[in-house]
This record gives structure tokens, sequence and C-alpha cells, in this order.
């Protein structure tokens, strides 16, 4: 089977590293830019795949790029650029790949691997504070970059974080307290998973530690009213073969069938174990949300795969062809807080799916939707990325789907609450064309997203697929 029949519209995206621009008034393509839409979309992912003519060796390890749209009483505007990461300077002045990372190890022969620091990518999220945007990677230190112009000012700390540790890209915020809530991981054979708590400002308050049984792999967790929930998936990664510089941190990662998933419920006061418990062995990226019932028992939405199959599909991503099949599903558990045991598992939507979100507002406490990207019903989902954006209502049962069409990617949807009006909501994404090659903002109606969007905004150069972006009112 030749090239052309088997690459994908997605794979244009990603092809050739994605190009900045200054801030850019944005053309209204089609309707109207809601009244009530002021304040920021801020997404993160990786638009660098290549340097020097060498690829990387995983979708995780292409070089961070934030796109920022600014919705104003005039119209919006639009800016994008890289994170000026050390590691992204050395490499861009050295003109070639430098330092190993999740998929890859250190170019060059084996002794050059030894001790050699991960490049921090700064690809996977965003966090705005009330003074900078954090851009986050989960094996270092955020960036700090200005709202505006989105200018890298360097590495924070958060008044907290201490030399070489971790801060993951996926902070939860309080929405009664305005309290950060996050986490990172020690790389050792035996692991501690430290837990963080921050003020609004985003400054460390409060810091937690977790014994953990080898280096496991912890990307998500979530917030469930008082608690703070983990669920440990039996991937461990074979710490030797990444200190001897045989095989990147993404290769060294192995899954356990044998191993069950670790539940640890966390006091959100005080960060200490509440309880530990065990279930069968899954693997899951995101959660969507956490709250607890009127019996007392937590209830916890999430995408669940089967195994570790995902990482590998993920790796092909990067390669622009992909083979292997990784579907993950919308389930629900129910826990015993005292215990950490599971209670009740059920599937709750079985149609492939990533990237779960409820509005800001309802994080910890019972959301009636979902919000979430899925696959599109008639693409084989080992050749195709996500290709549409749907609202799951968990009282019906029911998904209202955003199918924009043949070769067209959405990214995750963002929940932006209107400013006018509370009880209205406006669902953004921005979307690859791989039709045309371009890229556009897309606002659709909350409730609507199987009705034409409400606007659309053209961008003037192609993003790349993003991970991960955020909402920062004004």
């Amino acid at each position: 089977m030749n090239q052309a029949s088997t690459t994908k519209g997605w794979a244009n995206a990603i092809a050739k590293p994605a190009t900045e621009f200054p801030p850019t008034a944005l053309p209204v393509i089609s309707g109207q830019i809601p009244e009530g839409l002021r304040g920021s979309l801020y997404r993160n992912g990786p638009a660098r795949l290549e340097r020097g003519g060498v690829a990387v060796g995983h979708w995780f390890d292409g070089d961070g790029a934030i796109l920022a749209v600014h919705f104003t009483p005039a119209g919006a505007t639009g800016v994008y650029r890289y994170v000026q990461t050390s590691g992204y300077q050395a490499e861009a002045a050295a003109d070639k790949l430098l330092y190993p990372n999740y998929g890859m190890t250190t170019p060059g022969p084996i002794w050059k691997r030894w001790s050699k620091p991960v490049k921090n990518a700064a690809n996977t999220s965003v966090l705005p504070l009330p003074d900078k945007l954090l851009a986050l990677w989960e094996g270092g230190h955020p960036h700090a970059l200005d709202l505006q112009s989105l200018e890298t000012r360097g590495t924070d700390d958060l008044s907290g974080l201490a030399q070489g540790a971790t801060f993951s890209a996926h902070p939860k915020i309080d929405p009664k307290t305005g309290e950060i809530f996050n986490f990172g991981l020690t790389a050792e054979l035996n692991s501690r998973l430290n837990i963080y708590k921050s003020n609004s400002t985003g400054k460390i308050i409060k810091q937690g530690s977790v014994q953990l049984e080898g280096l496991p792999f912890i990307h998500d967790f979530v917030l469930a009213g008082p608690y703070l929930v983990f669920f440990v998936p039996p991937v461990r990664v074979n710490f030797l073969k990444v200190a001897l510089g045989w095989c990147s941190y993404g290769d060294a990662m192995e899954w356990h069938p044998n191993k069950s998933t670790q539940i640890i419920v966390v006091d959100c006061d005080s960060l200490s174990v509440v309880s530990r418990g065990e279930a069968e062995p899954w693997y899951q990226w995101h959660f969507s949300n956490g709250y607890v019932e009127k019996d007392g028992l937590i209830v916890i939405d999430f995408v669940r795969y089967a195994d570790f199959q995902t990482n590998q599909y993920l790796k092909e991503v990067a390669t622009g062809q992909t083979k292997t099949e990784a579907k993950g599903t919308l389930w629900q558990a129910r826990l015993n807080p005292d215990t950490g045991q599971v209670v009740q598992l059920q599937q709750l939507l079985d149609r492939s799916c990533e990237f779960p979100v409820v509005p800001q507002q309802r994080v910890g406490q019972y959301s009636l939707h979902t919000y979430l990207s899925v696959h599109r019903e008639v693409v084989d989902i080992s050749k195709e990325l996500l290709g549409a954006i749907g609202c799951f209502d968990h009282k019906t049962g029911t998904l209202i789907v955003a199918d924009l069409g043949e070769n067209r990617y959405p990214s995750e949807p963002v929940y932006v609450t209107d400013s006018l009006n509370p009880d209205q909501g406006w669902i953004l994404t921005v979307v690859y064309d791989g039709n045309s090659d371009t890229s556009e903002v897309m606002v659709f109606g909350r409730n609507t997203l199987n009705q034409e969007p409400i606007c659309r905004l053209g961008l003037p150069k192609v993003i790349p697929l993003s991970f991960h972006g955020q909402w920062k009112s004004r």
C-alpha cells in the first residue's frame, strides 16, 4: 500500500515545525463573537517534532508552543509562540537534537547518555494565574510566560518547588476557595508522590508526600469535594534501563497485567493519606471529574483503557501514521473513602474518546454534563485521531456530537461561562482542517454542539494538534 493511501489528514498538521505569529486580529469567517465571551483562551501542545532533519521519538517530545486568543469588545486577537526553554534555545542554536526526552535517548554513543538531563518540553498544558501564565510539563518545573504577549520569563518554583522537583500538567482549582492542587513524582527506584496545595496566585502553601512502590506513571488525578484521588495504574518504569541509557522513559514503561490499580485517597486540608485500596488493572490518562454523593461515596469519571497500548499509538502519531488500536471509553467508579475500595465500576459510554472536562465551576462537584473529544463513528480508530467533540448528559446517558467532517480535527473542548449571563456557556475548540491545511477557532453553544458554530475565527498559521487548554476570564 502506498504512502498516499495510508496517510491521514491530521498528519499534515505535524509534518513540519509550526510557525509563530505576533498579535494578529483574527477575521470572523462566519457568525459573530458572543457579546459575553470576554477573556483569553490558551492552548499548549508539541509544535516541533524534528530538528536538523532528525525526528523525535514520541509525540510527547515535541517543543511546546502556546496559542493565545484574546477576546475583547474590539474583537479577537491571536498570538502563537514557542516556549523559550533552555533546551529549545540550545537545540535551536545547534540546529540538532541534544537531549533525551520521554521517547528519546540522548543522541550519539551510549556513553554520552549517562546522567544527561532530560529536556523540559513545556508542551502539555497551561495554568493561567493573576499575573502570569504557566506552561506545564510533568517532568520538571513550569515555565512562566506573559499573559498577553506569551514572552517566556523562565522557570518558576512557585515559592516552594525544590530543585529537581516535578509539577504535573493537570492541576485542579477548587472553584469554592480558589486553591490549586497538584502533584509531582520523584524518579527513584521507590518513588514518592509529592502533593502541593497553592493559593490562587500559584504560591505553594502546603506540601505532602506518599511513598509508592517502584516508579509508576501517573499523569492525572481528581479533586472530589474534600478529597484528592489518585489512580496508580500497573505501569512501572524499568529504572535501571533508563539510568544506564539503554532506552527512553517511554520505552522503559512496562505494563504489568498481574498487578492491581492502586487507589490513594488524600485529604485536601492536611494532604495526608485517608486510605489506600486496590482495583482491577486498567490504564487512564485523564479524569473528567469527581464528587461526593449524599451516601458518602466518592464518584469519579475517567477515560479507561484496557492496557497501555495507548502509549504505542501516541508514539506512532509522531511518524504521521498510526496502526495500533487503543480505545479509551468513559467510565465511572464509586469508592468508599474510608477504605479506598471500589464499590461499583461501570462504563458510561462505549465510544472511543479522550480529554474529558467539566465546567470549571463544577470541578469537585456533580456536573450534569461532561464535554470530551471523540472519534468519528465511521473511522478506523487505529489510523485516525479524534475528529469530533461531544457533550455527554449524565442524566439521560446521551451524547450530542459536533462532527466537523472528514479530515477536520478539533482540539479538546474548553467550557467558557458567559460573562454577562452565568447560565449561558460556550464551548471553544481549535480546529485543524486537513482539507485546506488551515486552522481556526470555533465557538459552539454549550448544549448545541450538533448545530452550526456560533462563530468561526480564522488563524493566520497552522496550529499543530495540541494537548490541553484553559480559559482565563477578564
